[in-house]
């Protein structure tokens, strides 16, 4: 499976931006998926998540205000992520990633990884 995350810039506090990730590969509509972000001197954090019937998952810090969705067509796969009242801490390259099977909030357990976008929110 193959990722292409796009999307990222920088934008105020409080303000908003999508993010988008295109997968392509045999059976990747089954596949679950999910954004990470790695801030500088982080550990990589699970940001949010929705398996291949479209049920979604989220990190503590962004629920409520992050929204994940996904379009599945044959072989590809169009993964999205609207990030609203953006604040500061969520600065960090944000990562799409997917697997086969159920999905998971630990990064250790997806095989397939995007190139990461910035995102850059000031104050």
């Amino acid at each position: 499976v193959q990722l292409q995350a796009s999307g990222g810039g920088l934008v105020q506090a409080g303000g908003s931006l999508r993010l988008s990730c295109a997968a392509s590969g045999r059976t990747v509509s089954r596949y679950s998926m999910a954004w990470f972000r790695q801030a500088p001197g982080k550990e990589r954090e699970f940001v949010s998540g929705i398996n291949w019937v479209g049920s979604p998952h989220y990190a503590d810090s962004v629920k409520g205000r992050f929204t994940i969705s996904r379009g599945n067509a044959e072989n590809t796969v169009s993964l999205q992520m609207k990030m609203n009242s953006l604040k500061p801490e969520d600065t960090a390259v944000y990562y799409c990633a997917a697997r086969q099977g159920q999905m998971y909030t630990a990064g250790a357990r997806y095989n397939s990884w995007g190139q990461g976008t910035q995102v850059t929110v000031s104050s």
